[in-house]
C-alpha cells in the first residue's frame, strides 16, 4: 500500500488539507497527517492532532503533500529540517505535491527549477523558478501542484491516479462528475 505524508503547520489552509487526506484514506492510500505539534490550527481556525509529529524522517513515504494557506505555507517554507527532507525525498524519486501558496515551499527547496507548476494566483510572483501555468492541476514527472481551495478534490484525484489508486470510481462515488464535468 502506498504511503503519503500530509504535512501541517500552524496555518494550513483547512479545505485543501483535509480533501486530500479524505480522498487518499477512500481511496485505501494510507495519508498520515504530520506535524511540527500534536495539534496544529489551520487558517480558519479548525484545530487538528496530527497523527504523528514531525521527526524530520519522511523515507517511509511514496509521497509528500503540503498544503496552502496563509501562514501555514510561510511556516512550512521557513522550517529549515522540512527544506532538507523535501530535497532528500525528491533525490529519492518520492512524489511531493503542492497546492495554493505552498508551491514556495518548493521554491525554496529547489524544487522548481526546470519544472512546470502553478499556485494560487499572485505567488508565482514570489517564485523565480520554474515554469508557471495557470491550470486546476500540473503535473510534471513526480511533481504535483494546484492552484486553491476549490481546486483540492481535481488534485486529490490525480495524487490517486499517479500512486495507482481508483480515481474513477471516487470522483463517481463523490458525484465529482455530477458537478465538474470531467474535468
Amino acid at each position: 500500500m502506498k504511503k503519503v505524508a500530509a504535512i501541517l503547520a500552524n496555518g494550513f489552509e483547512e479545505i485543501e488539507a483535509l480533501t486530500i487526506v479524505d480522498v487518499l484514506r477512500r481511496a485505501g492510500i494510507d495519508c498520515d497527517t504530520i506535524g511540527f505539534e500534536e495539534s496544529v490550527t489551520g487558517s480558519h481556525q479548525i484545530t487538528v492532532e496530527v497523527d504523528r509529529l514531525w521527526n524530520g524522517d519522511l523515507s517511509d513515504y511514496d509521497a509528500i503533500f503540503l498544503p496552502g494557506g496563509m501562514p501555514g505555507a510561510a511556516n512550512l517554507r521557513d522550517h529549515e529540517e522540512l527544506i532538507v527532507a523535501l530535497q532528500a525525498e525528491r533525490n529519492n524519486g518520492k512524489t511531493i505535491s503542492a497546492i495554493c501558496a505552498a508551491p514556495i515551499v518548493l521554491a525554496r527547496a529547489g524544487l522548481l527549477k526546470g519544472k512546470n507548476y502553478t499556485c494560487y494566483d499572485g505567488f508565482e510572483q514570489e517564485i523565480q523558478e520554474g515554469h508557471y501555468l495557470k491550470e486546476t492541476v500540473v503535473k510534471d514527472g513526480n511533481l504535483l501542484t494546484s492552484r486553491g481551495p476549490s481546486t483540492a478534490l481535481a488534485l486529490a484525484y490525480a495524487l490517486v491516479d499517479h500512486l495507482g489508486g481508483d480515481a474513477q470510481g471516487l470522483r463517481e462515488g463523490m458525484l465529482y462528475q455530477d458537478v465538474f464535468g470531467d474535468k
